[in-house]
């Protein structure tokens, strides 16, 4: 019954190109209503602000276990597909958004919502503005990547204007930090899982498999994986800082236009 039902979805498309039509609509669409909603939001108390982000991590756990089923039934009739382990670094807000509802300490939950600020904000810009990886043969997983990093976009924004964005260069260490920790998460998945996986899964993108990122898998193929990995993890942090620094110079301008 499960598998017909999401088989019944399998509706093929010719995957759009980068700024194309499909493209370029869901880029000012898409990002436009995130930030109109974000704004509109903008008031919304601490516990507001906590349920909003839990209602948008309960939606991506459904998004994301409608696509691992689609990848089992469809793509990998009846085989799981390793690669696409829920684990990326796009992926994590589908679990900090939970996990913001359930923290009690003030300052594991403003490292939670610096790292949404700025590196999935990051992450979900990126993702857009260069979205091969979000096209597909079919339509539903298609929307679902454009409409995920979205979503992404949406809860930095909506964090930022709410005034629970990156407040210190504390904040920032902290969200660093657990950047760092996900990341040799994301390493010793990749290692557990390597046979599995034929050598395919790659989560956060550092090894072992070579990465599939533009630029970087040049590298790769030039001097390897571990050369591409120590470069590409302290750029992914030098984007963020440059998000966080812009973020802090935006507030800072608000609050004096505001006094």
């Amino acid at each position: 019954m499960l598998e017909q039902w999401i088989s019944a979805t399998a509706w093929p498309m010719t995957p759009p190109s980068a700024y194309g039509s499909f493209h370029l609509l869901f880029l000012c669409f898409g990002l436009g209503i995130s930030a109109a909603l974000a704004y509109r939001l903008r008031r919304c108390s601490a516990v507001c602000c906590r349920r909003i982000l839990l209602g948008v991590g309960l939606f991506l756990i459904v998004c994301e276990a409608y696509k691992l089923l689609f990848y089992y039934f469809v793509i990998g009739h009846g085989s799981f597909q390793w690669w696409v382990f829920p684990f990326q670094l796009c992926s994590i807000p589908m679990y900090l958004c939970l996990a913001a509802n359930l923290v009690r300490k003030e300052h594991t939950r403003s490292a939670i919502y610096t790292f949404l600020c700025a590196y999935n904000l990051l992450g979900g810009f990126l993702a857009l503005l260069e979205p091969s990886g979000l096209s597909h043969d079919y339509w539903t997983l298609t929307l679902h990547g454009f409409v995920w990093h979205t979503l992404l976009v949406f809860i930095g924004l909506f964090l930022i204007l709410s005034g629970n964005g990156p407040k210190s260069l504390k904040d920032f260490g902290r969200a660093t930090v657990l950047f760092l920790i996900l990341c040799g998460m994301a390493f010793c998945i990749n290692l557990a899982l390597f046979r599995a996986s034929n050598g395919e899964i790659n989560m956060f993108f550092v090894g072992p498999a070579n990465t599939t990122l533009i630029v970087f898998k040049d590298i790769a193929a030039r001097f390897g994986w571990y050369a591409a990995t120590a470069l590409y993890i302290p750029c992914v942090s030098f984007g963020a800082w440059l998000i966080f620094s812009a973020v802090r110079l935006l507030s800072k301008r608000l609050r004096t236009y505001a006094a």
